[in-house]
């Protein structure tokens, strides 16, 4: 008989762990799984490119907390065997639903937040509540993934969770779809023969990826190198962002283009691929450019930048916050050039690390108990 994996997330709003959770339900299906992806409310940027296999089930929540019922309704309805849940609030509610219904379900959820710093600073009463519940709750999952190892110390040393149920495993990357949507025709004048070369970066507009300090180590760089900087990706900040643009001067150069659903001719046009986040929990994109042999720069944030560069051999790592270095390594970006070898070993490690079939396999092993 078909084993039936439910995955849970909010929505499909265009963030890492969304299109992480999407490849990793396409995995399991390809493995003979019946896979439905549970959402709070059915909406998003990925619903346009929803993969095949998957069945998608709307709870119409208009918040994740409004889920809780709908969930555990659908839970005792469809008889699932095992239910995946993804980032921290719907965590939470997956697992309020397991013991309001008295579930026998086997649940698994995985953290892809750096908890404690994205909750530093925490305004509402439900957001200082997270650490609570999550220590609260999170024991009594089934298993815990953590997407990098400094998550996974994070919840064994600050939320008391048992060294044994938390299971640290990577974000899948499938490098063979990288490749070829790689190809696929950009129409954009910056990124044309005899162009100045292009720093790029990807995430969502919002605090923690600090596109703020990207900008001004670029226009820091722009001083002395031609260059233009290129960022994919919408949010909350966007004005902001455009207002600092405008006030260093370098309207010209710097051009924030939105979400794009595929990031990938951008990326493998680009010269530089920039992270400056303050702090991450597996920086997916850091992995994306390797695939694609990119130069790199990221911040040593907490957590993952490190682990995916192995400390510096595949891309320049620089302290969180610090502009005049962030220049500085994306001015030698510039100019170093990687011979088809060296992305090669770039491509085969994240092989060895990153690779879907590795991935799927691993959270197989999990979601079944194994």
């Amino acid at each position: 008989m078909t084993r039936r994996i439910a995955v849970f997330l909010p929505s499909l709003d265009g963030g890492g762990a969304e299109r992480v959770t999407l490849t990793l339900g396409q995995g399991l299906v390809q493995r003979g799984y019946q896979v439905d992806l549970v959402l709070a409310s059915a909406k998003g940027v990925f619903l346009s490119d929803f993969p095949e296999g998957l069945r998608l089930v709307d709870l119409k929540a208009s918040r994740v907390l409004k889920a809780l019922i709908p969930l555990g309704k659908y839970l005792v309805r469809e008889k699932v065997d095992v239910l995946l849940s993804a980032l921290s609030h719907s965590n939470i509610i997956a697992l309020l639903a397991k013991t309001v219904f008295g579930l026998p379900i086997r649940i698994v959820v995985a953290e892809h937040t750096a908890v404690i710093p994205s909750l530093r600073g925490a305004r509402t009463l439900r957001e200082r509540m997270v650490p609570s519940l999550i220590r609260l709750l999170y024991r009594k999952a089934d298993a815990v993934v953590a997407v990098s190892e400094g998550v996974a110390q994070e919840l064994i040393e600050n939320f008391g969770l048992d060294a044994d149920k938390v299971k640290v495993i990577y974000n899948p990357i499938s490098v063979e779809e990288i490749l070829r949507k790689s190809q696929e025709f950009l129409d954009h004048p910056w990124f044309k023969p005899g162009e100045p070369p292009v720093v790029l970066g990807v995430g969502r507009l919002v605090e923690e990826k600090d596109f703020y300090l990207l900008i001004k180590a670029f226009a820091r760089l722009r001083r002395k190198h031609k260059a233009r900087l290129v960022i994919l990706g919408e949010g909350a900040e966007r004005a902001k962002l455009q207002e600092l643009v405008h006030e260093l001067g370098v309207e010209t150069d710097v051009s924030l283009i939105g979400f794009v659903n595929n990031p990938y001719p951008f990326m493998r046009l680009a010269k530089v691929v920039a992270l400056s986040s303050r702090w991450e929990a597996l920086p997916t994109v850091l992995i994306e450019a390797m695939v694609l042999g990119k130069e790199i720069v990221a911040t040593d944030c907490p957590y993952g930048p490190r682990e995916i560069l192995e400390d510096g051999r595949w891309g320049y790592l620089v302290p969180v916050g610090n502009e005049e270095e962030l220049a500085k390594a994306l001015a030698k970006a510039l100019y170093n050039f990687r011979s088809e070898e060296e992305v090669n070993r770039m491509r085969a490690s994240v092989e060895e690390r990153f690779s879907l079939e590795k991935i799927v396999a691993n959270y197989e092993e999990v979601l079944l108990g194994n």
